[in-house]
C-alpha cells in the first residue's frame, strides 16, 4: 500500500480561497465531493500541517474535505488567539459562509477542543464529531507530560517532530515519521506561513493542567449528545493521554474509541490511510 500522496493529489492541488467574515478573512481549501468534513488544526498548525495522504484518503472515501487557517494565523487575517471558543467561532462562521449545511466536525489537538465546542454550541450543524489526539473537558485521570511544554516553545527539528507526534522508542514509528515529514513537505507553493513559536509558546502556560479543558457546559453537552463521536488516538500521547477518553467510556452515550499502538500525538500522521478508513467506517 502506498505511503505517499498520489501524483494527482486533491489536497496538494487544492488552491487557497478566502471567506470574508466579520473583521477578518479566513483562508481555506476544499476538495473532494460528498458529505463535508471540516477539520480544525492543531496548536501551532496551519492547513499545511495536515498530512496530504490522510486528507486524500478521506476524499477517496467520499468526503468533501475543508481545512482552514484560524484567524490571524497562516494566511488568515484578524486577531490571533488560541482561545478555543474563538477557534470554534471560526469553524462555525466558515461553515455558514460556505453554506455547507450539516457537517462532520473534526479537530486535532486544540482543534479537537474547538470541535467539541462547535458540537456544544451549534449541534444543529453537526451530524458527527471526529476528534483526533485531543482531550475531553473536565477532570483528567492522566495529565500530559512536561516534555510537550518544552518542545512546543521552540523551533522544532526532526527529533522534536518524532517526540511530539510519534513514539520515539519504536523503530516502526520512527520510519513512519520520516515518511510523514516528506509528505508534509510535498506542497511547495501557496504554503501557509508557520505560526510563530514564540507567540504560540506565550499562550501555552508553564506545564500540564488538570483539567486541560475546564468547560463543564461542554462536558454536559457531550454527556447528553445523540451526535456520534469518535476519538482517534495514540497509546503514548504526551500532550493529551488517550486514557482520559477511556475513563469516559461508560458515560458518553455515543463515544467510539480507536487507539493505535506505539504511536503518539499524531496518529493520523503515522496511520493516515487507516485513520481515514476508521473514520469512514464510523460514519457508515
Amino acid at each position: 500500500m502506498s505511503t505517499t500522496p498520489d501524483v494527482d493529489s486533491p489536497s496538494l492541488s487544492a488552491v487557497t480561497r478566502f471567506a470574508d467574515l466579520q473583521n477578518r478573512r479566513l483562508a481555506y481549501r476544499r476538495f473532494g465531493s460528498g458529505k463535508p468534513i471540516v477539520l480544525c488544526v492543531r496548536f501551532r498548525g496551519t492547513m499545511d500541517s495536515w498530512d496530504p495522504l490522510f486528507l486524500d484518503s478521506l476524499a477517496a472515501k467520499g468526503f468533501e474535505v475543508v481545512i482552514f487557517d484560524y484567524s490571524g494565523l497562516g494566511q488568515s487575517t484578524g486577531d490571533r488567539t488560541y482561545n478555543p471558543a474563538a477557534l470554534a467561532r471560526d469553524a462555525i462562521e466558515l461553515i455558514g459562509a460556505l453554506e455547507l449545511g450539516r457537517v462532520i466536525i473534526g479537530g486535532w489537538s486544540i482543534g479537537g477542543i474547538a470541535a467539541q465546542i462547535v458540537l456544544a454550541q451549534a449541534p444543529q450543524i453537526v451530524s458527527h464529531a471526529v476528534l483526533i489526539a485531543t482531550t475531553p473537558p473536565g477532570p483528567l485521570v492522566k495529565a500530559g507530560e512536561p516534555l510537550f511544554y518544552t518542545l512546543a516553545k521552540r523551533e522544532n527539528d526532526f527529533e522534536d517532530f518524532v517526540s511530539l507526534f510519534f513514539e520515539p522508542t519504536s523503530t516502526e514509528s520512527r520510519a513512519a515519521a520520516e515518511e510523514a515529514s516528506l509528505r508534509l513537505a510535498a506542497r511547495t507553493s501557496d504554503v501557509s506561513p508557520e505560526v510563530p513559536y514564540t507567540w504560540a509558546g506565550d499562550q501555552l502556560g508553564e506545564g500540564p493542567r488538570n483539567p486541560a479543558f475546564p468547560a463543564p457546559q461542554v462536558l454536559q453537552a457531550l454527556l447528553a449528545a445523540s451526535i456520534p463521536i469518535i476519538h482517534i488516538g495514540g497509546d503514548h500521547d504526551i500532550v493529551f493521554p488517550v486514557e482520559n477518553w477511556y475513563a469516559l467510556n461508560g458515560q458518553l452515550p455515543s463515544l467510539h474509541l480507536v487507539t493505535f499502538p506505539r504511536s503518539g500525538h499524531g496518529p493520523q500522521l503515522q496511520f493516515p490511510q487507516a485513520s481515514a478508513a476508521h473514520i469512514a467506517a464510523f460514519l457508515a
